[in-house]
């Protein structure tokens, strides 16, 4: 269930067919691991809508708002502006495998190339989950890749098996928008790994749900935590105009309730499927949109992880993780009670 479902309505544009990153062509694949009472883990993997990531490029942008994370990669996409193989994530102490198992499968499709620049970010599940016994797999992240799909799971499930968010349990959320621009129609989408703020600092549609909710059970280790975000969309974009996308993603972000705190790594990627990156020594032609068409993209970007944020929530399922601790989904009745208080429900 996301929030259209429940009458919530954030932002002003509609919605893509499938409200995700899928409306993209991209395809999401989780391999989910739950083990004893401790290992609470995943990966999930986004998959580009091209045949190889690595010889048709797509131009990126990355954005870093709060630098207390750990991505693979980010360095290389800032400099050169474009992304060469599908991206993860995961948990924090399992980004170094997960980057591994990406360079596994760039080698075996790839047997011309010499280097590559694998992309992995990453969130810290460390209270329901044993995060130093790393049980992410090569096996797992060829998993995830095998099964990306359009029609995917959100939640608790792949990299948000572990993840928690406000204090209730979070994950894998995701949400989209349509825009015009002059004659033409473009999508915007926000894939989120959450996992980061305190109860009370919650709010959704505008409405204090976390201060409503601040007594409901569940609590412990407010404000740590991260979020990965993911921006995708078919506007024809440089690295450069898709950075300036990036960066209005953490807007969406600061209407859920975060203020990045310390310990909380708040990082996002960008990319467009409009194009690939030209190779070779030739020059070459792009297009992109001009600068002053851009200002119902960042809409859509804030808009659309806003929501996303929100739909991790939704979807996210009650779970038990190590020492006993115990994160519960976010009350459905609960919240619509609220929300129909406020005035925030909007019926069919």
């Amino acid at each position: 269930m996301k929030a259209p479902e429940l009458g919530i309505k954030i932002g002003r544009y509609e919605h893509g067919k499938n409200n995700s990153i899928a409306d993209l062509g991209v395809g999401v694949g989780h391999s989910t691991i739950i083990e004893g009472d401790d290992i609470r883990r995943g990966v999930t993997i986004l998959v580009p809508p091209v045949g190889n990531p690595f010889r048709e490029r797509l131009f990126a942008g990355v954005y870093t708002f709060n630098g207390f994370s750990k991505p693979i990669g980010f360095i290389q996409t800032g400099e050169l502006g474009y992304i060469e193989t599908p991206i993860a994530l995961t948990s924090t102490l399992n980004g170094y495998r997960v980057a591994d198992a990406l360079i596994s499968l760039w080698a075996g499709e790839n047997p011309e190339g010499i280097s590559v620049n694998p992309l992995v970010m990453e969130c810290n599940d460390g209270y329901l989950n044993d995060n130093k016994k790393r049980a992410v797999r090569e096996e797992h992240v060829f998993e995830a890749f095998k099964s990306a799909s359009l029609d995917f799971e959100e939640g608790s499930v792949g990299a948000g098996t572990g993840m928690s968010a406000f204090e209730f349990k979070g994950g894998i959320g995701s949400s989209s928008r349509i825009v015009e621009i002059g004659s033409e129609e473009y999508t915007v989408a926000s894939l989120v790994l959450s996992n980061f703020g305190k109860r009370e600092d919650l709010v959704i549609a505008g409405v204090p749900v976390g201060w409503e909710l601040r007594d409901y059970p569940g609590r412990g280790l407010s404000m740590r935590g991260s979020i990965s975000i993911v921006i995708a969309t078919d506007a024809p974009l440089t690295s450069r105009q898709l950075t300036r996308v990036a960066r209005r993603a953490i807007l969406g972000l600061a209407r859920t309730g975060s203020y990045g705190h310390n310990g909380s790594g708040d990082i996002v990627l960008a990319f467009s499927t409009a194009q690939t990156v030209p190779s070779g020594k030739e020059a070459h032609s792009i297009g992109f949109l001009p600068d002053d068409a851009l200002n119902r993209l960042f809409i859509a970007a804030a808009d659309s992880t806003e929501e996303a944020i929100i739909n991790s929530l939704l979807q996210a399922r009650t779970m038990e993780g190590r020492n006993g601790r115990i994160r519960y989904a976010l009350p459905v009745d609960r919240l619509v009670e609220i929300m129909e208080r406020y005035g925030r429900i909007e019926r069919a």
